[in-house]
């Protein structure tokens, strides 16, 4: 043992044992604390929900309009090419319909940002809510 003994000839040493006791300490006081959280981790409300008739509302899904801009920054209104002129006036058209589409934007990875920027500023002054961009999933070799 490493506690105090009464022979004071003895050259002290370094102290070799570790102590454990309170690594096991606070390993008890977490398994506690774990063993009465996990009930709180599981638990649910049990509800019963009010039952209802009502029809299913018959919605028209919103059309897509697929906006795509190459490389060298020609723009294609659902592959149809389009000038900038012309992409306002479709953009206002597309706003007024009931619901509005949700215009899908596709850009040429070698494509300008400025092109891509105006596009979009284009599209919100015009009225257009719903824009998303449509990326490759994979990455063709």
């Amino acid at each position: 043992m490493a506690f105090g003994a009464f022979n004071h000839h003895r050259n002290p040493g370094p102290m070799a044992d570790i102590n454990v006791t309170p690594m096991v300490d606070v390993m008890l006081v977490l398994l506690v604390i774990f063993i009465l959280a996990a009930p709180m981790f599981t638990g649910s409300v049990q509800l019963e929900l009010p039952k209802a008739q009502a029809p299913a509302a018959q919605t028209a899904p919103a059309a897509t309009v697929t906006l795509s801009i190459d490389g060298k920054g020609k723009i294609f209104w659902n592959n149809d090419p389009v000038e900038r002129e012309a992409l306002e006036s479709r953009l206002i058209d597309a706003a007024k319909l009931d619901p509005q589409p949700e215009l899908q934007l596709r850009a040429d990875k070698d494509t300008r940002y400025e092109v891509v920027a105006q596009v979009m500023a284009a599209a919100q002054s015009n009225g257009l809510t719903k824009l998303g961009f449509v990326t490759d999933p994979k990455e063709k070799k």
